[in-house]
């Protein structure tokens, strides 16, 4: 098994160096760029396993290189480094696509889970996706969902989901008729550390909505169960 390649996007040089030490040590290969645009360069031209993204650098800021992060076709885990007053940031961050945040100071012992956790993610869910290959095309009424080439359509229209929107939905699909709450939502899609960011779970399943929906106001695929959570309609034609 190759060894899993790590980005570390941060302008404090102690404390990437600091965290290459750690990674090194766990045998990942490590690179680092100390101001933005140096590692959006990097993210264009390699591959890597994992981005720690510091929100405030020179050159760009990490806001907009998640975005751009994002914006790729293939699904790069973020981890995002704020301050510990910069709440509004973190929301943000987790809605544009960051999967999990560490808020400075922290605990280098913490980051190494946290980072352990990612992967465990990213593995468990390249195994169902594996253990769903006979399934990999889910059809819905007029919705259509490529589990493999993350390509969802509704009326032969193609739809141009956000890797998170699309992990949402796989979630949904898979499992229609299951009633989920928000936390659990929270808990899949985004990880463990998140509590009382519920929020960042509405809003995604209204830009979802948005796009797959005929009617976002009167969804439907994703149902709202009041006082619980979503569900994905279990009634539609197959």
């Amino acid at each position: 098994m190759s060894r899993k390649k790590i980005l570390i996007i941060e302008d404090h040089i102690d404390l990437a160096k600091i965290l290459t030490l750690h990674l090194s040590d766990l045998d990942y290969e490590v690179k680092h760029a100390d101001d933005g645009l140096k590692g959006l360069n990097l993210l264009e031209n390699e591959s890597f396993d994992l981005v720690i993204l510091d929100l405030m650098l020179p050159g760009m800021d990490g806001l907009e290189i998640c975005r751009r992060i994002r914006n790729q076709n293939n699904y790069t885990p973020v981890l995002m480094l704020t301050s510990k007053s910069s709440e509004i940031d973190r929301v943000i961050g987790l809605e544009i696509g960051a999967d999990d945040y560490v808020a400075k100071p922290f605990s280098v012992r913490e980051v190494m889970a946290r980072i352990k956790a990612l992967f465990r993610r990213v593995e468990a869910f390249s195994i169902t996706n594996n253990a769903r290959k006979e399934q990999d095309n889910v059809v819905y009424g007029k919705l259509e969902v490529d589990i493999e080439s993350h390509k969802v359509s509704v009326a032969g229209r193609s739809v141009d989901l956000t890797a998170r929107e699309f992990e949402l939905l796989h979630h949904f699909v898979k499992r229609p008729g299951r009633v989920y709450s928000r936390a659990q939502l929270l808990d899949m899609v985004w990880g463990y550390g998140h509590e009382g960011y519920e929020h960042t779970v509405n809003s995604h399943i209204n830009r979802l909505r948005a796009k797959i929906e005929n009617d976002p106001t009167n969804p439907e695929y994703i149902l709202t169960i009041w006082g619980v959570g979503y569900k994905f309609n279990d009634t539609m034609s197959l």
